[in-house]
């Protein structure tokens, strides 16, 4: 069996560490904010498996329509040895990559969470013969540094995620990305696109109410994780399309005036009724957008697939 390695960028602590900073510091801004990075506990991952199913939210079977489709013309047009993936998860969709790029030597997927990337890792050796997977334990908005593996490099970023980042965050990251590239080395990026503003938010609001159960999740995560007394009831989720910025926002609507406690950080939190805490932005990108960000960063776009809708792009871009 091919070597399994995990390696640990981060601290043990690190997690812990990063939330009380970000409780802290967003809610007390204004307007009040959380990361969405906090909605992604054990149940707030099985939520959003459930969201990926509803009818409403389109992205992640567009990409794998894109992925079935394109994994070919990717591999012929990279020819990766190496394969690293941004936020690897389960690592399900990275599959049509894998069978596609014939001359893979190893996977690197990057991800917080060890327990996903051992169970997902240990599959991977198990049905893939020759391919080796070293797992990082990484934060890869913080910077990244990667393993001595054979090039060219592959860097997959799927999912859209990109689009939680804001601008300012998303030019650090790309150039952050970019640091890691030789000349020859690729970057294939997954965008949401531009499309109807009613399409959107449904993705973002949908009839069952499981998004709304997703997003109100975040309270939970700082309830159990800093003792906070929030009344997930307290709160209303709202999805809303920012037609300046091209981006949808999720939020929580205080339905009446209260005080939230957050003993381990001395902190008491006064909401108004009716005041709203942002607890996503979800950009959502057009083509010559997405050409002169990657541009700006040194990569050229080379490449660019939608689904047959036009919903969702994957775009491959070169380190020059």
């Amino acid at each position: 069996m091919s070597p399994f390695l995990l390696t640990r960028t981060l601290p043990e602590d690190a997690t812990d560490a990063a939330l009380r900073a970000d409780v802290l510091q967003g809610l007390t801004g204004m307007p009040k904010t959380l990361p969405p990075k906090w909605f992604y506990d054990a149940h707030g991952s099985d939520l959003f498996e459930k969201i990926t199913e509803l009818p409403e939210y389109y992205p992640t079977r567009a990409e794998r329509e894109i992925l079935v489709a394109r994994s070919g013309e990717i591999a012929a047009a990279t020819g990766a040895r190496t394969l690293v993936e941004l936020g690897s998860g389960s690592s399900e969709k990275t599959r049509y990559l894998l069978d596609a790029l014939t001359g893979l030597r190893t996977y690197v997927p990057v991800d917080v969470s060890e327990s996903a990337l051992t169970q997902a890792g240990h599959a991977l050796i198990a049905e893939r013969p020759g391919l080796d997977v070293h797992a990082l334990i990484a934060d890869f908005t913080a910077g990244l540094t990667l393993p001595r593996t054979p090039g060219p490099r592959l860097v997959a970023f799927l999912g859209g995620t990109i689009g939680n980042l804001l601008p300012a965050e998303r030019s650090a990251f790309l150039k952050s990305v970019r640091s890691l590239l030789a000349p020859g080395d690729a970057l294939l990026l997954g965008t949401d696109l531009v499309k109807d503003a009613a399409a959107l938010v449904a993705a973002y609001d949908d009839a069952a109410g499981v998004t709304a159960e997703f997003n109100k999740n975040v309270l939970a995560v700082v309830n159990r994780e800093l003792g906070a007394d929030f009344d997930p009831d307290a709160f209303a989720h709202v999805a809303l399309w920012d037609a300046e910025n091209e981006w949808i926002e999720m939020r929580l609507r205080a339905r009446r005036a209260q005080t939230v406690k957050i003993p381990a950080l001395d902190l008491a939190v006064d909401f108004a009724a009716g005041e709203e805490l942002r607890t996503e932005v979800s950009a959502k990108f057009r083509k010559d957008g997405v050409r002169r960000e990657l541009g700006q960063v040194g990569l050229e776009l080379t490449h660019w697939w939608t689904d047959e809708e036009g919903r969702f792009a994957l775009s491959l871009s070169l380190a020059r």
